[in-house]
């Protein structure tokens, strides 16, 4: 198991901070850092940034958001990222959700699972340079009589494979990560309850007459260190209420949703109640002690060691973890500690 970074949404004050963590991650020899995008800052500026001031880590998108760009313009962007990182970008795509795809970008969230199949299509073809030529039922390359014509891309990605990764949450599109990607990125993951997604992601690989060979399962966990964990789960409660209680509405929030399948259905009502009524206090405190514990990474060095050897067991090939910033100095410290923990653990590659 390898160590990742995810930073989160660029923009919000801790730019500074950011790009030290970032840098610390290369220095430990962190695998990834991740930076994501909503309707703030975009990710590959972000990530543009990160990778001209570090040396070896990857940089990964987790995620560019599938309507807010052409599949065509995604492959850009990626080919672009590749060749100015020389070989070091991992594209992360999903498709958000509809509040952001129906309300910011102006596009339709119907057909999700349809429409990214063809978006992964596009851009696996668009990154071998051949002539982009494609007839689905989103997208049409070059569109009918008209003028467009098959172009090729231009730039050339210093890997002839960009790994592709998919932000995926509910079963079918877990399926569908497992079938066309080359990795999953997962949130909210728990030793415990990963027996159910993972199952779905092994079927697809088994329906593209793959195995999990090689496939890179990729969840992000919060990270906070200190002697008395249950203190250390207070800083995780207004993330995991943003999510579980804000992140969609009360018909569709698939944070929610994936809260109530892994045991919790009561506690996910309460807190999308709470949360909806702009009661936050009140959202962050329904959360669960064990539901924050099993998605988290609390307490000291020895207990981070544990909860890493079970996230190896239960098939994690790269954690990210998310440091719970209170100010730069914790977060260095944390990463430090999250190195030495799986040093500690033995499970590292």
């Amino acid at each position: 198991m390898k160590l990742g970074l995810n930073l989160g949404y660029w923009g919000a004050g801790n730019d500074a901070a950011n790009l030290e963590l970032a840098k610390e991650a290369d220095r430990l020899g962190f695998s990834v850092v991740w930076a994501a995008e909503a309707y703030g800052s975009d990710a590959p500026t972000v990530l543009a940034w990160v990778a001209a001031q570090t040396e070896r880590i990857d940089v990964g998108s987790a995620i560019f958001q599938i309507p807010a760009r052409t599949p065509a313009m995604a492959a850009m962007t990626a080919a672009t990222l590749d060749t100015l990182s020389g070989g070091r970008f991992r594209m992360g795509l999903g498709v958000s959700g509809p509040q952001v795809s129906e309300g910011w970008h102006g596009v339709r969230f119907d057909k999700p699972l349809a429409r990214t199949r063809e978006y992964v299509e596009i851009v696996k073809r668009a990154l071998t340079r051949e002539k982009l030529r494609f007839e689905g039922e989103h997208y049409t390359l070059p569109l009918p009589d008209g003028p467009g014509k098959a172009l090729q891309l231009t730039v050339h990605p210093v890997r002839e494979q960009i790994p592709i990764y998919l932000a995926a949450v509910g079963p079918k599109n877990l399926e569908l990560t497992g079938e066309i990607a080359d990795g999953w990125l997962a949130i909210f993951f728990s030793p415990e309850f990963s027996a159910e997604s993972l199952a779905s992601v092994r079927a697809g690989r088994e329906k593209a007459g793959k195995s999990m060979e090689g496939f890179d399962v990729v969840p992000t966990m919060p990270l906070v260190v200190g002697q008395d964990w249950k203190a250390c789960a207070d800083p995780v409660r207004a993330y995991t209420a943003l999510y579980v209680g804000g992140m969609g509405s009360r018909k569709q929030n698939f944070y929610n949703n994936l809260m109530v399948r892994m045991g919790f259905p009561a506690e996910a009502e309460e807190i999308q109640e709470k949360y909806l009524s702009r009661d936050y206090a009140g959202a962050m405190a329904a959360i669960p002690l064990e539901f924050l514990d099993a998605t988290a990474l609390l307490g000291s060095k020895e207990r981070i060691a544990d909860k890493m050897k079970a996230l190896a067991a239960a098939g994690v090939t790269t954690l990210s973890v998310s440091p719970m910033l209170q100010d730069l100095e914790q977060g260095i410290a944390g990463l430090r500690t999250a190195a030495e923990a799986l040093d500690l653990a033995g499970v590292g590659s």
